[in-house]
């Protein structure tokens, strides 16, 4: 082979050499992505039930009935959306509030299980004060005696009464507060909706109850936010548990606290 061909000869090999490479390189790069797709067609979507994300309970933070504060003082207002001093779970119309218990229709520990263990502390705090949650019942039946509801949900307990009005609540305030659902209370819930004509609560007598919780949300209510024992005033303390310390004249707050020096300010 002449001499002045060597140069060409090397300069095709090399070419070569560079198409075959970044034709392989070309291929196995195909085939990832390739994998990648179907990979991704396996992975299963998360399945959904009216709205709701179902998937088993999860405690990813220790439960602390603490992080979800509420006030008594939210007693008077329930009894304002129910009409009159009566349980909708069992019926009863009770004479004295002494009789009867607030009663978280999704329990705070069921909620926190259900997604509110990775909420904010004020996520926490408006969800035990929310009325769209909140009824009344006898200690009875709020706490954990034999056939009471304690924190039990949907798939563990459910109302004598007022069943089909019970569970639409609890897919309500689930989705409100973008809670998952199991699948064992899902079918549950599902059993009971699908036999529903109304989900409009029966109030005493027999007659039905239109609730309304719109007017009164906690977000207007300074000591159903902030009074957590519920004496009807808010102290330095509990402002600063939920944040909104130093509180100036214009808070909603200032009008149930002491401004000692009056100079407008509340716990500098």
């Amino acid at each position: 082979m002449p001499i002045k061909a060597i140069p060409t000869l090397y300069k095709n090999n090399r070419a070569r050499v560079w198409f075959v490479s970044g034709a392989f390189i070309a291929v196995i790069f195909g085939l990832f992505l390739l994998q990648q797709h179907q990979t991704a067609d396996r992975i299963p979507r998360p399945e959904t039930w009216r709205g709701l994300t179902v998937a088993p309970e999860q405690r990813c933070a220790p439960y602390n009935r603490r992080n979800y504060p509420y006030s008594q003082s939210l007693e008077p207002r329930i009894v304002k959306t129910l009409g009159s001093i009566y349980s909708p779970y069992t019926g009863q119309v009770f004479t004295d509030l002494k009789q009867t218990n607030i009663e978280h229709i999704v329990a705070m520990s069921e909620a926190h299980d259900s997604g509110l263990c990775a909420a904010t502390a004020e996520t926490r705090r408006l969800f035990a004060s929310d009325l769209l949650n909140l009824t009344l019942a006898s200690p009875e039946v709020n706490q954990c005696n034999k056939g009471g509801k304690c924190a039990k949900d949907a798939a563990e307990w459910l109302p004598p009464l007022n069943q089909c009005w019970f569970a639409a609540r609890v897919v309500e305030v689930r989705r409100k507060y973008h809670l998952t659902i199991n699948r064992r209370e899902a079918d549950a819930l599902e059993h009971v909706l699908a036999a529903c004509d109304s989900t409009t609560m029966i109030g005493p007598a027999g007659a039905a109850v239109a609730v309304s919780t719109k007017s009164e949300s906690p977000e207007g209510d300074p000591l159903g936010l902030w009074d957590d024992n519920g004496n009807g005033r808010i102290t330095c303390a509990e402002a600063r548990r939920h944040g909104i310390a130093p509180v100036p004249r214009s808070h909603p707050a200032y009008p149930f606290m002491r401004d000692g020096d009056g100079d407008g300010v509340v716990c500098e």
